[in-house]
């Protein structure tokens, strides 16, 4: 597995810098794995990859979405002293952002090293160990002393953040944890499709779309189904887990190492959004997975979503529904998967597009 061609995949493009807006260097990566696999290329205006390998039947098209961008955070102050002030880009846990080691990506291109940090332990108050340091409390230190230095280093608001961790397999076993595996893991995912399809007469035209923006509010969702117009959609992406102490199995019953999730329902209640995946997308996907013997997991899930949310309201409407990846530790810098839930999750989604005949 060590050499494995899906992993050396996830780990490029784990490692690249892709903060939602600033997506630019994963699309790069993208680009750079997915040649010689597909037949056209293009951009659009956001900033959406688009990867197009022609079927036999060239106008019956399906979709499948992989967002490239990942939670961080955006300069919004630099202190006389120096130091940085930060806001969050996407959904995080204020406690998950304190000390760590972060990039700056500046306007040039040049990354820029620094550390989080807070007010001591030691000169807290009993108050002040009671409740969590918000993230507008927090700093980032680039190891200058005055404003004008931190500009010197081509710093300035605006500029985005991300964390500065580079990814690994646990001790050798099966476990990859890294930054961004979400999404990340289903881009690699997209990429080892194509690779395997190489060659073949497929049915379908198959659009790959690394998609921006997915963490700021599920953006791509809409201009990605009106740029292609295809006969289904299909979200790869990650879900949580519920196999760690202190994750109620009820709420989050996906297993690692037990195959991909084939979502059936989703919904945000702060947003009042979400996906009643149709029963013509669930089943097709679970006749593949039966009829090659591939594990997989039944998904329902309350507090979040994917790119296929928007997609059945848009234009003529469409069908949308998803595979997910099981992963721990969502939205930290620390983010795990389990090697054979990804290859189970390539196996699915290669064979559901070699069985394709229309839902």
């Amino acid at each position: 597995m060590k050499d494995s061609s899906l992993l050396k995949s996830l780990y490029n493009l784990d490692n690249a810098f892709g903060v939602s807006g600033e997506e630019t260097e994963v699309a790069g990566v993208l680009f750079k794995e997915m040649e010689g696999l597909y037949d056209e290329h293009f951009e659009d205006a956001m900033g959406n990859q688009y990867f197009v390998r022609y079927g036999k039947d060239k106008e019956r098209k399906i979709l499948f979405s992989a967002h490239m961008d990942e939670i961080g955070f955006i300069i919004n102050y630099i202190e006389d002293n120096g130091l940085i002030r930060f806001l969050p880009v996407g959904y995080h846990d204020d406690r998950n952002a304190v000390n760590q080691d972060m990039i700056v990506m500046t306007d040039s291109g040049k990354k820029v090293m620094g550390v989080t940090g807070a007010k001591p332990a030691h000169i807290m108050t009993a108050e002040d160990h009671e409740k969590v340091q918000k993230i507008e409390d927090l700093f980032l230190d680039v190891g200058t002393t005055s404003r004008e230095e931190t500009l010197a280093l081509g710093i300035n608001m605006g500029d985005y953040i991300g964390f500065a961790r580079e990814g690994y397999v646990l001790n050798g076993g099966k476990y990859y944890t890294g930054k961004a595996v979400d999404d990340r893991s289903a881009c690699a995912v997209m990429v080892e499709v194509l690779k395997r399809l190489k060659g073949e007469d497929i049915g379908p035209t198959v659009v790959m779309v690394g998609s921006v923006q997915e963490e700021v509010g599920l953006r791509a969702g809409v201009p990605i189904m009106n740029n292609i117009d295809p006969e289904v959609m299909i979200a790869l992406d990650v879900t949580l887990t519920g196999d760690t102490p202190g994750v109620p199995i009820e709420k989050c019953s996906q297993k690692m190492g037990e195959g991909p999730g084939v979502k059936y329902y989703d919904w945000d209640p702060d947003r009042a959004m979400g996906n009643n995946v149709s029963r013509k997308v669930t089943r097709a996907i679970i006749k593949t997975a039966e009829k090659h013997g591939i594990p997989f997991q039944r998904e329902v899930f309350i507090g979040g979503g994917t790119d296929a949310w928007q997609a059945p309201m848009v234009g003529k409407g469409y069908l949308a529904g998803g595979i997910c990846i099981p992963q721990r530790y969502m939205h930290t810098a620390v983010g795990t998967i389990h090697m054979d839930d990804l290859e189970n999750t390539v196996k699915l989604t290669e064979h559901f597009i070699r069985d394709y005949k229309g839902l």
